[in-house]
């Protein structure tokens, strides 16, 4: 369970623009974000596409992007916390602050793709099982959507059962 989220963390509303903030904090986790080309493609995205940011002082400790597919589902498209601010409550509040956002403008459904479980990796176990502690239901599996080395989940929440 992550801890409550520290007092001198400051979440920002989702922005467009934030490419050159995020940047450094996926090159911070090599971990989950080691290949370039990936990070040049997120980073490509982040400047369109609407971002919540978690800051202490002038520094950006994670972010939240978010890619709005259809009024009605989005996509949780990528996510990033420096490691030494991991298990601290800023990936959740990051997805509160995201979620509460999709709410006031109606989205009902919000979706995400990880690494599938047939790839075995431990870090990736652990990001999954935070998904779903957030309330993500594994849904599909593409086994060739990235590539067949890296098979995709792809989980779903619901934000609005109506």
């Amino acid at each position: 369970m992550a801890s409550p989220l520290p007092e001198e963390i400051i979440i920002h509303p989702p922005a467009t623009g934030m490419a050159a903030i995020c940047e450094p904090i996926l090159r911070s986790a090599p971990d989950w974000f080691g290949i370039e080309k990936s990070i040049v493609s997120y980073v490509e995205v982040i400047k369109n596409m609407p971002t919540v940011l978690a800051m202490r002082g002038d520094q950006a400790v994670g972010f939240m992007t978010i890619e709005q597919h259809f009024p009605l589902s989005a996509e949780l498209h990528v996510l990033c916390v420096r490691p030494e601010w991991h298990r601290k409550g800023i990936g959740k509040a990051l997805l509160d602050a995201s979620e509460a956002h999709l709410r006031r403008i109606g989205t009902r459904f919000l979706q995400v793709k990880t690494l599938s479980p047939r790839q075995a990796c431990e870090r990736y176990e652990r990001t999954r099982h935070w998904y779903e502690a957030m309330g993500f239901t594994p849904l599909t599996e593409f086994l060739t959507l990235w590539d067949k080395d890296n098979p995709c989940l792809q989980l779903i929440k619901v934000l609005d059962e109506s």
